[in-house]
């Protein structure tokens, strides 16, 4: 089968697409626990993004898990798979000239580095969102520590399942002491900074 299969060279390149967009697009991957403030800051980064203009993409592992995802569980490599999945949706997306924003939970080193590895140099910036467990779990939003402690959810990330910690992430936020307007300023001036995003004007 793999034999038939060529690749189709496009004429309009990622660069022509980025250009239409008049911007330079990359995946920002957001990464932590359940409850640290993953999908609170990336809610809230998009919505800064489109205020400004920007094209941009929101990937959440949950919503994901509704369609594209909704056929994988919740083992080693059911989230491996669900990475990959996710990092290639990514990668076309990037392709397609757009700021993509990933929020996931994505507990393990090599699932992470094999998205990284999709993408060139500056494309692909880790938001490690290092809020501890112990306030994670006090915030419990959905509940789903308190399960997990019962027993009701196995391989639970951070309870019966190991999350391992980003070793060099571009961006690392602890929400127990950044809010979300400081959390989003440290995204932007990273964004600046790799000229992602204007040093001035927006």
């Amino acid at each position: 089968m793999e034999n038939n299969i060529v690749w189709l060279n496009h004429k309009v390149t990622p660069e022509d697409r980025a250009n239409i967009k008049n911007q330079k697009p990359c995946m920002l991957w957001l990464t932590g626990l359940s409850g640290s403030g993953k999908s609170t800051i990336a809610n809230a980064l998009e919505s800064y993004l489109n205020q400004y203009g920007f094209h941009t993409v929101l990937l959440d592992g949950d919503n994901l898990r509704f369609g594209l995802n909704k056929d994988l569980g919740f083992s080693p490599e059911d989230r491996s798979e669900n990475i990959r999945r996710i990092g290639e949706v990514g990668k076309l997306f990037v392709e397609a000239g757009v700021i993509v924003i990933a929020s996931l939970i994505s507990p393990f080193l090599k699932d992470r580095k094999m998205v990284r590895d999709l993408f060139s140099e500056n494309e692909f910036i880790e938001v490690y969102i290092s809020t501890p467990l112990g306030v994670c779990e006090s915030r419990d939003p959905k509940g789903l520590y308190k399960k997990a402690r019962i027993g009701e959810i196995p391989n639970f990330t951070g309870i019966g399942s190991p999350y391992e910690e980003p070793v060099n992430p571009e961006i690392k936020i602890d929400t127990n002491i950044y809010d979300v307007p400081s959390s989003i300023e440290m995204i932007v001036s990273e964004l600046k900074a790799k000229a992602i995003l204007p040093s001035k004007g927006k």
